[in-house]
């Protein structure tokens, strides 16, 4: 039946062309945007992965701006230290030289001065934004080198660097700080037992660690008690201390302790058969031939802290070399090669952290790829299946309007049966 009310073929043509056209707009759209998922609308689920994805290519970009400030901060202290390396082998080489009969040591002694001056202007110079690796400090350079995504949250890790101390400064104790007598394991008494051994927990930087003493011998026949006591006080600490420095470990506390005790016997003339001090590993050992029973001296690990406080440079000794005296010449050999090691070691760590830095850019810079290829691969347009899809719609296209035209058309044949 023919109605003139009602054309079914051109409603099922009209709404064909009007599904092409509809399908027309969104290739077309692609095509021009080059993104098959331009908003959740398209793809709600795909959107949402790519947005995620999209906000952490933005943040290991910032992680790599950040990764090579710190390659250069390091690269930095790791030139310095090098060229420190150099002028202590120098060094070495002129105190050698004034051993040697028939040399002018004052001479020699200038040259020294001169190198001495030379490695203080490169600690100095070696920064890079406002950080210097190698003066020291109670806290290293972190470098911000990852962003960690899990099913618990977003968290982000970084490359720690431990600073070197290259400067000349002579360890000090602040007498005004904060002083902590030790307590508990921290403390033994040597007695009849003349070996007792105390162990370094792990240092805080910027505290000064100290050995207190206190003798006990009522008619002094064993040993002089007052020879054997110190003031349990931040002043008393600072006569046997050890300021921890960034990257200290308990070993090196202990050692450093070791050190101050020895320096602080042979200044007083202590008789280390009644109290001598050994460090092993994080162990300090105490030993005494003299007490027993009555003649006693008990040994504390004490802290002192406060901001004021100041490590031990590298180079302070090296500062005090002295090669006008045979004395002087013959003790700044020892003094030279622990420099040159100090030296060594820390240009070799600023080295190892500078290579893991650079790997880390590498990595970095590899996964931001891989990212942005996930993200295309999940929301651009494949051109040439839209370029086919395009032509076929407009094939589409231009048949629906034929159709929609014959459709309409048939219309007109219901007037051919009212001719006469």
């Amino acid at each position: 039946m023919s109605s003139i009310n009602f054309n079914q073929s051109s409603l099922v043509a009209l709404d064909t062309l009007k599904g092409i056209n509809k399908s027309l707009g969104n290739i077309q759209s692609q095509i021009s945007t080059g993104k098959s998922v331009g908003s959740a609308k398209d793809n709600a689920a795909i959107w949402a992965i790519s947005k995620v994805m999209e906000s952490d290519v933005g943040g290991f970009a910032k992680i790599n701006e950040s990764l090579n400030l710190g390659s250069s901060s390091v690269a930095v202290a790791r030139a310095g230290a090098e060229q420190i390396e150099g002028l202590l082998e120098d060094m070495k080489g002129l105190i050698i030289s004034s051993q040697e009969e028939g040399q002018d040591q004052d001479k020699i002694q200038t040259d020294i001065d001169r190198l001495n001056e030379q490695m203080t202007s490169i600690v100095n110079a070696a920064q890079f934004n406002g950080v210097n690796l190698l003066k020291g400090g109670n806290e290293g350079l972190s470098v911000l080198s990852s962003l960690d995504r899990s099913s618990t949250g977003v968290s982000t890790s970084t490359i720690s660097i431990t600073r070197q101390d290259f400067t000349t400064n002579a360890q000090s104790v602040d007498t005004a700080g904060t002083y902590a007598a030790g307590t508990g394991t921290d403390t033994a008494t040597l007695d009849a037992t003349q070996s007792r051994t105390l162990t370094v927990g792990s240092p805080t930087a910027g505290v000064a660690y100290s050995i207190g003493l206190t003798g006990t011998d009522a008619d002094s026949s064993a040993f002089v008690p007052a020879d054997y006591t110190t003031a349990g006080s931040a002043t008393g600490a600072a006569n046997i201390a050890y300021v921890a420095k960034d990257g200290d470990t308990a070993s090196d506390v202990a050692a450093g302790l070791a050190a101050a005790y020895a320096t602080y016997a042979a200044d007083n003339a202590l008789d280390t058969d009644v109290l001598n001090v050994s460090a092993s590993g994080a162990d300090l050992t105490f030993t005494s031939g003299s007490t027993d029973g009555t003649d006693t001296i008990a040994v504390r690990l004490d802290t002192v802290t406060s901001d004021d406080n100041v490590a031990k440079g590298a180079l302070s000794d090296v500062n005090a070399i002295d090669v006008t005296t045979a004395e002087g010449a013959a003790a700044a050999l020892d003094t030279i090669e622990t420099a040159i090691q100090a030296s060594v070691n820390a240009a070799a760590e600023f080295g190892s952290a500078e290579k893991r830095i650079d790997n880390q850019m590498e990595f970095v810079g590899k996964l931001m790829d891989s990212m942005k290829a996930g993200i295309s691969a999940l929301t651009d347009t494949n051109m040439e299946e839209a370029s086919a899809r395009l032509q076929s719609l407009q094939v589409q296209q231009q048949l629906g309007v034929q159709a929609l035209s014959i459709a309409n058309g048939s219309s007109q044949t219901i007037l051919s049966l009212f001719r006469g």
